[in-house]
């Protein structure tokens, strides 16, 4: 009785999954275009025909979110705080301001009651944290 031959297997395996991905990839830097995938949302809902909803949809323009930028950096400290941003490397790290000029502002902020500190025991010793206040939240978003 003949073994089956079972090669193919190992064909598929090692270079058809490898190269169904590779391929497109090499296209799209080509510049060729092929069908990409629909997103959920278009799959979800198809483009309709219905005159009504067409119209109903260009009649009310949808609103335009254009985020503001904060007026001051004390306002933008005040920002990533709100944001969930607790200790003092990462505000840093995020605003671009340098040790001197954050601590400072920072310190502003705690006088007005903007703030506060929380010295918690970590792992490594302790920690403190940044926390606005509901004084602060309010004056952010007001």
């Amino acid at each position: 009785m003949a073994d089956p031959n079972f090669s193919w297997i190992y064909l598929v395996i090692f270079l058809a999954i490898p190269l169904s991905r590779i391929i497109p990839r090499l296209l799209s830097k080509k510049g060729i275009r092929f069908n990409t995938p629909k997103t959920i949302q278009e799959r979800q809902f198809p483009p309709s025909s219905d005159s009504y909803f067409q119209k109903s949809s260009m009649d009310s323009p949808k609103p335009e979110i254009v985020p503001s930028k904060p007026q001051s950096k004390s306002m933008l400290v005040l920002g990533e705080l709100n944001r969930g941003t607790k200790y003092f490397e990462n505000i840093q790290k995020n605003t671009g301001l340098d040790n001197q000029e954050l601590e400072s502002i920072l310190e502003d902020l705690e006088n007005n009651g903007l703030m506060k500190v929380n010295q918690k025991q970590g792992l490594f010793g302790l920690k403190t944290e940044l926390l606005p206040t509901d004084k602060g939240f309010k004056e952010y978003y007001s």
